[in-house]
């Protein structure tokens, strides 16, 4: 059995161009996003409307997910070990 090596791997076009895209945004305007869905949320649920607010209040994890991102682009940038 061969033995693997640890041989390196870039990004692709498209992860290229969304990060440096992504990169441009402040890290904030994702959490900023993330407190006013779950204030459209709670303003829907006062207002008798579960549905629409459960499904806004949902938007909070994947805007503070895409700061992560962000901020790991940030950091990291496309393929910055080359």
């Amino acid at each position: 059995m061969a033995k693997e090596q640890n041989q390196p791997h870039s990004e692709g076009k498209v992860a290229k161009a969304i990060e440096n895209q992504t990169a441009k945004l402040p890290s904030d305007v994702f959490l900023w996003a993330a407190v006013a869905s779950m204030g459209v949320s709670l303003t829907l649920k006062i207002m008798g409307k579960k549905h629409t607010a459960l499904f806004v209040g949902q938007w909070a994890a994947p805007f503070l997910l895409l700061g992560v991102y962000n901020k790991l682009v940030k950091l990291g940038g496309n393929d910055s070990a080359s």
